[in-house]
């Protein structure tokens, strides 16, 4: 038999989805499984999306240019125009078929094979997958649960910058902790990137869903045109991920002159993605709000429930839609596991997330799971109500 290459064995399992066939099993048991592991989100699209969709009338779904259409361009630069970037124009948005692929671009224009991006954990757990497909080292840089993911101190990143360091990547607010990054822990960074001529890659798919506080783009800073590189989505926006829509949005014109090298090299962005994101923010400013509000709710239902279950820690998120919890076991995926293939409580079961997948040490996040809160208050209690009485079962064996 041909062998296989090297990244075929590193690439590693997602721990959002690797525990899926533990799921079919509760299902074919006739259990419901609530599915807490994925952030997919339950809201309505935006009605003007939905109607694009229907209403598409051309005879031939073409190619579009590989940087994404005017129509779609413009649509996304008015919008951060509105939000207080107004020198964004459509030239300084590339789009991609995903975030996903904006974090493969991405990558592979800043950093050779070899090279190292530091990025604190836990984190985005495809970001080891693309840095794997890239023959990019990453170099975690641990944060802590008990003081709610906030950012390390900044000088353990600069103890780890060599010249292997190409770029810091951070999720902001983020996935999985829910984290928000204070204006302050940015300016911290970007004076790091500066000070070492390194790049900062902030993903900030969620921002529009945050609690509490204000969501401050990296691209709001002056005098770091080069350096700040945004990645932004529809998915988690307009609750559409399944248009595989994204984009990478800056104002080095150099990255992006050699970006279009990569947009040509997988020909374009999805032609009908375009039309229906173009259409959605054509929706009333009220949709997002709508949407945040019912995000902050579930955030402060979920928050509260876990902590009151012994043994369960969760900070509170001031972001995104998940938190990560500290649960008293010593494996969290075998208790996951456990839960979907060995439990139910009045027929139902749960899926979460391991959060061991969502470090690049070894062994971090064991009794940790990420929980995204993305059903309905009373499906999340009942929900919550089989975690407590699974940990109650699972500890008593």
């Amino acid at each position: 038999m041909p062998t296989l290459s090297k990244n075929a064995g590193l690439m590693p399992a997602s721990p959002i989805r690797k525990l899926i066939p533990s799921a079919d099993i509760a299902t074919k048991k006739g259990h419901h499984v609530y599915y807490l592991n994925i952030g997919q989100p339950d809201i309505q699209s935006p009605q003007p999306a939905i109607d694009a969709l229907h209403n598409w009338q051309e005879n031939v779904i073409s190619y579009t240019r590989s940087e994404g259409t005017v129509e779609y361009r413009q649509a996304l630069a008015k919008y951060f125009n509105s939000v207080g970037l107004e020198d964004l124009k459509p030239e300084n948005f590339m789009i991609t078929n995903g975030g996903s692929e904006a974090l493969i671009f991405v990558i592979n224009l800043i950093a050779n094979p070899g090279d190292e991006i530091i990025i604190p954990e836990p984190f985005y757990a495809n970001y080891n997958g693309f840095a794997v497909q890239a023959g990019v080292k990453v170099v975690p840089i641990n944060s802590s649960i008990q003081d709610g993911f906030a950012l390390p101190d900044i000088d353990s990143f600069e103890e780890k910058i060599n010249e292997k360091t190409k770029a810091i990547i951070i999720c902001h607010p983020g996935n999985p902790t829910g984290y928000l990054y204070t204006q302050e822990e940015l300016l911290k960074l970007k004076n790091l990137a500066i000070k070492h001529n390194l790049f900062l890659i902030s993903d900030e798919v969620y921002r529009e869903f945050t609690y509490d506080a204000t969501h401050h783009s990296i691209l709001e800073f002056k005098d770091f045109e080069d350096h700040a590189i945004v990645i932004d989505s529809e998915s988690k926006r307009f609750s559409m991920c399944g248009i595989r829509l994204g984009a990478i949005i800056t104002r080095n014109q150099e990255l992006l002159q050699y970006a279009m090298r990569f947009a040509q090299a997988r020909l374009s962005p999805v032609l009908i993605s375009q039309v229906i994101a173009t259409a959605a923010h054509d929706s009333p400013r009220e949709y997002l709000a709508e949407a945040q509000k019912k995000y902050q709710a579930r955030r402060d239902f979920v928050v509260e429930a876990l902590n009151k279950i012994p043994g369960v820690f969760a900070p509170k998120p001031r972001g995104a839609f998940y938190c990560v919890a500290s649960l008293p076991v010593e494996d969290a995926e075998d208790f996951a596991q456990w839960m979907l293939e060995e439990f139910d409580y009045q027929g139902d079961t749960l899926m979460v997330a391991p959060a061991t997948g969502f470090y690049s040490t070894p062994g971090a996040g064991k009794n940790e799971v990420r929980i995204a809160y993305v059903l309905d208050i009373p499906e999340l209690q009942k929900a919550i109500k089989v975690l407590e009485e699974a940990l109650k079962a699972y500890n008593n064996r």
